[in-house]
């Protein structure tokens, strides 16, 4: 009987694992070695390992914990969850099954890309998510937003402090009179033909074609593609979803527990903020939060 199985070993997964490591519970931390980031080359951001890559990060995380003999890691993931808090039964990908306390889902979200030609290819390199984690590096060069929904008006506005070349895509969007009017005042411009792909060599972006046949050079484009958990687990327990801009995520209360007790969630799964530094934050506080449960 283990007292916590962690889903998902990356930055949420391992922080939630090395508080309860250090508390000396028993832990499994379940990992597919496919976090989100891996896209990425550079992480941006993180104190102390700011544009390092995130995989050699979570390697040296991985090796701190040789002190805690407690937790374990299996590069598996979860199939199925059974059983109640105190005495769930965790079926994995291997078939093997893990009797456990309590339970950590941290396996985090998959993107979803959209159907326009060499933004998968761009992802993570030239086609970004996120300003604070990337605009230092594409600063005062062509920047674009590839409108998603009104949350791309605040990307845009953030966006002006890293370039004055600043193109929006509306993508056949209707744009709002009130931003409309604000991108009109700042000289952004605004094309809004739907885009039809992207015109990119390596994930290296040159430029983004519209139905209207017109191209526009661009180094790099922030988007939001859709969201959804990596897993069905979420499903398959029948946990109390949120709805947010880009997809779902876990509803956790305060102690980051689910609706279901004993299964707590951490990191992207569970919030619409996302981002490495949050995420090992979340993972913190979960860890924590679940240790106190296991003392009643």
């Amino acid at each position: 009987m283990q007292d916590v199985v962690i889903i998902g070993g990356s930055f949420a997964g391992l922080s939630a694992a090395l508080q309860l490591g250090r508390a000396r519970r028993k832990v499994t931390v379940l990992d597919t070695a496919t976090p989100r980031n891996r896209f990425a080359d550079h992480a941006h951001g993180i104190l102390g390992h700011d544009g390092k890559a995130p995989q050699d990060i979570l390697a040296a995380a991985r090796a701190q914990f040789l002190p805690y003999r407690s937790v374990t890691f299996r590069n598996d993931g979860a199939s199925l969850i059974e059983g109640e808090k105190d005495r769930f039964v965790v079926t994995l990908n291997s078939g093997d099954r893990i009797e456990t306390r309590r339970i950590i889902l941290s396996h985090g979200i998959t993107d979803i890309m959209p159907d326009i030609p060499g933004f998968a290819r761009a992802w993570g390199k030239t086609v970004l998510h996120c300003p604070y984690c990337h605009g230092f590096e594409v600063a005062d060069r062509r920047l674009g937003v590839l409108y998603f929904s009104p949350l791309s008006a605040h990307v845009t506005a953030m966006l002006q402090d890293w370039t004055a070349d600043l193109t929006v895509f509306a993508d056949g969007h209707e744009i709002d009179p009130e931003f409309r009017a604000k991108l009109a005042h700042k000289n952004i411009k605004l094309v809004e033909p739907k885009v039809t792909g992207l015109i990119e060599t390596g994930g290296v972006l040159s430029a983004v074609q519209v139905a209207s046949g017109a191209k526009v050079g661009l180094d790099a484009l922030f988007a939001g593609p859709r969201q959804k958990p990596s897993t069905d687990l979420h499903a398959q327990l029948g946990l109390i979803l949120d709805e947010m801009p880009l997809g779902q995520v876990i509803h956790v209360d305060e102690m980051y527990q689910t609706s279901v007790p004993g299964i707590y969630a951490a990191g992207d799964v569970a919030s619409p903020r996302q981002s490495v530094p949050l995420a090992m934050a979340a993972g913190n506080l979960a860890g924590v939060n679940c240790h106190h449960s296991l003392l009643d």
